[in-house]
């Protein structure tokens, strides 16, 4: 089978493609690399001797899209490319919702155009909003994010319903992910943002291999046992090994698949602080401040429906995600550039 990875060359889409080649499948990458590196493909080549097809391109151009379903017999499509800062999205969200809503409509319609109907879309928990149900099953009902992000990957889940109910020969699984962290063991594939990190664990990485000062803590005052916010934290490895179960399923079937892909399990800000400490032997100065609005105490998922519809199941533990973690920056103190 021959797959197309839309946001190939980004974090969750590198590792999945890396499983993919492992897995015997085809690979063409589509990226426009505003936000990743193709160096982590050539990572990729050096951990498993295969490589994936790299197209630089973005998703939103319709034009390049049927080129590639015409030069390439793509089977199906596993779509990552998108924005993903929260906080950027409240204050751009014109470019989120071309980003993420226009990408995804113009990759369905050249999907449709192709005669390929299996897709496997990268959504989030988010879409959730903040549920008074912990943890979050898949039915719980939707809920209203309260950022331009989550709310592009709830349009997103919608209109692919939509596709499904109007087109039967649509296959797609939303994949609901909770807190994606870690890198391969190798060392050589891990979590390169841009700039300053938006999320903690490559935060507070960043700190211990000195390129940020401390790790600034939102909120020590929740109702949680030691007062920071509790997350379901997910080894992106896992993550990768739920997208190939997904992919497997819906070659099987046809209708809308929705997935939770996290642990159940949950460890606050600074369980996963001290944590990271003991992986990497080294301390991370952190401060306390104010609470971030929209940040809720605590969020877990229950993955048991991916358990039992995919045997599918997180196995990697809080430290062996910090141990690759600290095992990639260390080696890669400035990403894939150094």
């Amino acid at each position: 089978m021959k797959i197309l990875v839309t946001g190939g060359t980004g974090y969750i889409g590198s590792h999945t493609t890396l499983a993919l080649l492992e897995a015997g499948f085809d690979v063409v990458v589509l990226d426009n690399l505003c936000n990743s590196s193709d160096a982590a493909l050539h990572a990729v080549e050096a951990i498993c001797g295969k490589s994936a097809l790299m197209i630089h391109g973005d998703v939103c151009d319709r034009a390049l899209l049927d080129r590639i379903f015409q030069q390439h017999a793509i089977d199906a499509v596993l779509h990552f490319a998108g924005l993903k800062a929260v906080g950027e999205s409240v204050h751009k969200p014109l470019e989120y919702y071309e980003a993420n809503v226009g990408g995804s409509i113009a990759l369905c319609q050249a999907m449709a155009a192709a005669g390929v109907f299996r897709l496997v879309f990268s959504s989030s928990a988010t879409v959730y909003g903040a549920p008074e149900q912990m943890p979050i099953s898949e039915d719980v009902p939707t809920g209203s994010p309260t950022n331009p992000y989550g709310q592009s990957k709830l349009i997103v889940e919608n209109l692919l319903r939509d596709l499904c109910v109007a087109e039967p020969r649509w296959s797609i699984a939303l994949l609901r992910y909770f807190n994606p962290i870690g890198a391969h063991a190798s060392g050589h594939l891990g979590e390169d943002p841009n700039g300053i990190p938006n999320n903690l664990v490559p935060y507070i990485s960043q700190v211990a291999v000195g390129s940020l000062k401390e790790l600034s803590i939102f909120g020590d005052d929740y109702p949680t046992a030691d007062g920071t916010g509790v997350r379901d934290y997910i080894h992106v490895v896992d993550l990768a090994d739920g997208h190939l179960k997904a992919l497997q399923s819906i070659s099987q079937t046809t209708g809308i698949h929705i997935w939770n892909l996290g642990t159940g399990d949950g460890y606050s800000v600074m369980q996963v602080l001290h944590a990271f400490e003991q992986a990497s032997g080294r301390p991370v100065p952190y401060r306390i401040l104010p609470r971030r609005s929209g940040d809720v105490a605590e969020s877990l998922a229950d993955p048991s429906k991916a358990a039992r519809e995919l045997g599918w199941k997180a196995t990697r533990s809080l430290q062996q995600m910090m141990t690759d973690t600290w095992r990639w920056q260390s080696q890669h103190p400035k990403g894939y550039l150094g």
